[in-house]
């Protein structure tokens, strides 16, 4: 079964937004909800602001993207993702109380 490039991308994605925040849920200090399933997805996000800033800072210019799966791209999709969970805790600590 032939798997397209698109979908091969999403995977990609998937996996780099899992490491991603994985690593930043290890760093960051304290105690965060969200299981697996939120992993994922603030990785995800993570990945985007990160790999958006990268290109930002580099280039100029405000582009949608995701870093590419190697070890540069999980750094700043890393970076991404804590600064995903550090938002994530201050909406749902504001809601919490």
């Amino acid at each position: 079964m032939f798997i397209g490039l698109k979908t091969m991308n999403i995977l990609a994605w998937i996996v780099l937004g899992l490491i991603a925040g994985a690593i930043a849920k290890a760093i960051y200090p304290g105690h965060q909800g969200g299981g697996i399933l939120g992993t994922i997805i603030l990785g995800i996000i993570g990945a985007f602001v990160g790999g958006s800033l990268g290109i930002f800072f580099s280039t100029g210019t405000l582009t949608l993207a995701a870093p590419t799966l190697s070890i540069p791209g999980i750094a700043v999709a890393v970076l991404g993702a804590i600064v995903a969970v550090f938002l994530w805790n201050l909406f749902t600590r504001r809601s919490a109380l």
